[in-house]
């Protein structure tokens, strides 16, 4: 998930949930701070926090293969 994509998903779905940003750093234990930069799409955002966020909405991040095979070759 990219960061405009993340920015949005979060946006789209507390908005879905008539939640303030303040509402949404309650109800997920970050800061606001947090919230704003999350939706802005800030470049360095800590993965623990925002699968706090995103926990609420039922979603985690996680690897995402983005073409090619599964496997890692080995050195």
């Amino acid at each position: 998930m990219n960061k405009n994509t993340l920015s949005s998903f979060v946006k789209s779905r507390r908005k879905i949930l008539g939640l303030t940003q303040v509402d949404l750093a309650l109800k997920s234990g970050v800061g606001l701070r947090f919230v704003r930069d999350m939706e802005q799409g800030k470049n360095s955002l800590r993965v623990d926090k925002i699968n706090q966020v995103l926990y609420l909405f039922g979603h985690v991040m996680s690897p995402v293969n983005i073409g090619g095979s599964d496997n890692v070759e080995e050195s």
